[in-house]
């Protein structure tokens, strides 16, 4: 397995394991017309933009592939949120696996990776949002030391409702 940093040339299969993984992750959580409606060509462009020359500064996006092809991505970058100082605190805004490589250890890895990242960048602390009712990815995260901390906020981003919980921990020893 390696991990490394994203290029434009993974846009496409960063956009199968975004749609591959919603589609597996968020049944009964998201409506599923919306779901089976989801392809990798609707999200190609959004990675094209954020793998290319006009991503937002201080973001990143990491790959892990295995057996050659991408198996899961992470975005990390400064927190985006009004109640923190994105110069202290980061934000883990994506990390999706194909379903395929869920439970093999391919998250955790990742995850270590994304966190090492902004540790090195000189964060203090991660934040990143759950959808409420996503109890493998919370089980996920409190395994790896993040907590709520306190902040909900409701996403209908989508053209559906979704409350979502962030969850924060410490970076660095």
């Amino acid at each position: 397995m390696v991990i490394r940093r994203a290029e434009p040339a993974d846009a496409e299969a960063v956009a199968a394991v975004h749609v591959r993984s919603w589609q597996a992750a968020y049944p009964g959580l998201m409506p599923q017309a919306h779901l089976d409606g989801l392809t990798p060509a609707m999200r190609l462009p959004v990675w094209e933009r954020l793998l290319g020359e006009s991503s937002p500064p201080g973001t990143e996006v990491l790959v892990t592939e295995a057996d050659g092809s991408v198996a899961g991505f992470a975005s990390l970058g400064p927190g985006r949120d009004d109640d923190v100082d994105p110069a202290e605190v980061a934000e883990i805004s994506a990390i999706y696996l194909m379903p395929e490589a869920w439970g093999a250890g391919v998250g955790g890895r990742l995850m270590a990776a994304a966190l090492d990242r902004l540790a090195a960048a000189g964060y203090e602390q991660a934040v990143l949002w759950v959808v409420d009712g996503n109890a493998r990815a919370r089980r996920f995260y409190e395994r790896g030391g993040w907590r709520p901390d306190g902040a909900v906020q409701r996403d209908e981003s989508d053209g559906f409702p979704l409350t979502e919980i962030r969850y924060r921990r410490a970076l660095g020893p």
